[in-house]
């Protein structure tokens, strides 16, 4: 029997036929939910039960902890309506941005080796109005050859081109292909944009910036978006790596912060097998050691998904509020390796 379900900040209460969730009813219905993975592993979709009581499938402990369903919230991709019930995403306080989707044909500007498995490709486009976005966020990209993947922007919004940082997954169906065969010139189809976890610029408190790996390119957008708006509040970035020739962009961090005596840059080696001058360790453990009271931060965080669990953990047991974390964490189809 289908269920009557409002969402608040749609303005709509919807029909949920059985055996719908709420994330496929509001899609279905053009409301722009933010979501992610749509299959309980991102919490992207992460929303607060206001009445009423839902059914939830499966789901990973990141996107959904048993604290946070005893506080009411739930997951709007897993979440199936036993009764009529009120619904309101997190994140409320500030309106989603209301980008447009769209389908657009780049072409491939320019391609450099950043580390020995991260390759910085930039795209431009010709004629068409480019992509608009908030900086974060992220877009399907088809390369020739390759099988749609996700990845991250890593240039700020309003330029005519687009930045993507891929890393070279061994056997990876794209990523090899991308990094063997892409050439300058290549058509580039890039749909978006998508994702959850783009820079609040209404929030005034403290910012956290935790990358892992490729996922520097999302956090690269915030913090030089945040610094173009004029931002003041103190940014903390972490970015964690395995060894030495996994870091990439220092120069261009440290000019940054350089520049901007309101933003730290801080890596930090999981793995390093010789004498470094790099902190090391791993980087959630640097974040728990440095930082005790999160509360009133926001934090944004890309990379692996562990990295991002571990992330959610310790952010959380300093005091952060489960509404002030933003990921957009990517799997791919078969191996369930991030793409960030």
């Amino acid at each position: 029997m289908s269920k009557h379900v409002e969402i608040r900040q749609a303005g709509r209460t919807l029909v949920v036929p059985e055996g719908m969730t709420l994330l496929e009813a509001a899609l279905a219905e053009h409301i722009d939910f933010p979501h992610g993975c749509r299959s309980g592993r991102c919490g992207a979709c992460k929303s607060r039960l206001i009445s009423g009581e839902v059914d939830l499938l499966e789901h990973s402990r990141f996107a959904l902890s048993d604290e946070e369903k005893a506080q009411g919230l739930i997951l709007a991709c897993r979440a199936l309506p036993r009764t009529d019930a009120v619904v309101s995403w997190l994140g409320g306080d500030e309106q989603a941005p209301a980008h447009p989707r769209r389908r657009l044909i780049y072409r491939v500007q320019a391609i450099e080796n950043v580390t020995h498995d991260i390759k910085q490709v930039r795209l431009v486009i010709d004629d068409a109005e480019p992509l608009a976005f908030t900086a974060g966020q992220y877009a399907q990209v088809t390369f020739p050859g390759a099988f749609t993947r996700d990845y991250s922007m890593a240039n700020g919004p309003g330029e005519r081109g687009l930045e993507f940082h891929i890393r070279r997954v061994p056997g990876g169906a794209a990523s090899e292909r991308i990094h063997n065969e892409l050439k300058p010139g290549d058509p580039v189809v890039v749909e978006g944009p998508f994702g959850s976890s783009y820079l609040r610029e209404q929030h005034n408190g403290p910012i956290l910036c935790i990358a892992g790996g490729s996922g520097l390119a999302p956090i690269k957008a915030i913090i030089e978006t945040a610094i173009a708006r004029a931002m003041k509040q103190p940014i903390h970035c972490y970015f964690g790596a395995r060894s030495e020739r996994d870091l990439y962009l220092l120069d261009h961090f440290a000019r940054l912060v350089q520049q901007h005596p309101n933003l730290m840059f801080m890596p930090v080696l999981s793995d390093a097998t010789s004498a470094t001058h790099w902190r090391t360790g791993w980087v959630t453990d640097a974040i728990g050691a440095d930082l005790q009271d999160l509360d009133g931060w926001k934090a944004y965080v890309a990379g692996p998904p562990a990295m991002v669990e571990a992330a959610m953990q310790i952010t959380t047991t300093r005091g952060l509020q489960p509404e002030d974390l933003h990921a957009d964490v990517f799997y791919t189809p078969t191996s369930g390796i991030a793409n960030t």
